[in-house]
């Protein structure tokens, strides 16, 4: 694990803390012996000390976790500012290019391209931090409709199979045989299957024809909508399992710290999938054994689909279903 510029005051937190607590029982200890006969003194002072003691516990708990709240805010302003400056600073060095000297048509293009993808990365930073926001400030939701897992699983796939430039074989996406309806947001759920996927590929050494990850779409024992992505990656020691999707977390890896993110992806997917009432889960078998994230959403009666469609007929003739 890293060592981060706050733990020097995380540890003089803790310290403190167990000094206070020691001091605190001592001194209950001490008033015990003295006053064993008094019982009103002993009735009075023992939940006293008690509620002083778990005080200063809770102050040192907070105290930490404020400690390494301020250190991930720190490393996400770094990371947010690397990930900004760097497609800027690319961007302008082919501009000057093209503008200081000519340039052949055939190079002229390829620079076009690489300028194309750097304003494709600075859009989607800029659109992850504004998601960021969003979620957790908002009053409301998107607009919710019926969908099918199926469908939205094939469109942020083809999304990102493009977005990479990977061929159709990088991506194996399972499908199950019927339709997989839940009640959500379109561009909500994209984006945290667009995350899960773009994960899957950034943090996985293939990248190019074979397959980066599987994705299944499948309905689980307690007949939940599930959309699972598998890839074969870094992995996540288990320490970090539960800790992943919280906000500018990153895992203190050389691999990860070497890697483009700014620590919001796997915050937004799971709190959107929560806002859709349901849950994320995440397993691995630890560094360089890759990992599966799993979405599960409560899953809606398939007779909405036929209703669904029925109605939509009716209203494209004129009629009132």
């Amino acid at each position: 694990m890293r060592i981060t510029r706050r733990r020097p005051a995380i540890v003089l937190a803790i310290l403190l803390g167990i000094l206070l607590v020691g001091l605190a029982i001592t001194l209950n200890v001490s008033w015990i012996v003295l006053n064993w006969r008094a019982i009103l003194p002993l009735a009075v002072g023992i939940p006293v000390t008690m509620l002083l003691i778990a005080g200063v516990v809770l102050n040192t708990i907070f105290l930490v976790r404020e400690v390494r709240r301020n250190d991930q805010q720190d490393s996400f302003l770094n990371a947010v500012t690397h990930e900004l400056k760097t497609p800027i600073a690319s961007i302008r060095l082919y501009l000057e290019t093209l503008q200081r000297r000519p340039v052949p048509e055939e190079k002229r293009q390829e620079f076009y391209g690489i300028m194309l993808a750097d304003s494709d990365r600075l859009l989607s930073t800029v659109e992850q931090i504004l998601k960021a926001g969003e979620i957790t400030q908002r009053s409301h939701k998107h607009a919710m409709e019926t969908l099918d897992l199926r469908a939205v699983a094939e469109s942020v796939t083809a999304r990102v199979l493009n977005q990479h430039g990977l061929a159709p074989e990088a991506i194996q996406l399972s499908l199950c045989d019927k339709p997989l309806l839940v009640h959500g947001s379109l561009e909500d759920l994209s984006t945290a299957f667009g995350n899960l996927m773009n994960n899957a590929i950034k943090y996985s050494p293939v990248r190019a024809q074979a397959a980066t990850m599987t994705v299944r779409v499948f309905a689980d024992e307690n007949g939940a909508a599930c959309l699972e992505v598998t890839d074969h990656g870094i992995g996540i020691d288990t320490e970090h399992l539960k800790r992943i999707f919280k906000r500018f977390y990153r895992v203190p890896v050389r691999a990860v710290m070497r890697t483009q993110g700014t620590g919001l992806g796997l915050f937004l997917v799971q709190a959107i999938v929560k806002q859709h009432g349901g849950r994320i889960s995440a397993e691995s078998k630890g560094e360089n054994r890759g990992s599966t994230f799993t979405a599960r959403l409560p899953q809606l009666p398939e007779s909405l689909l036929a209703s669904g469609e029925k109605a939509r007929k009716a209203s494209q003739q004129g009629v009132t279903p």
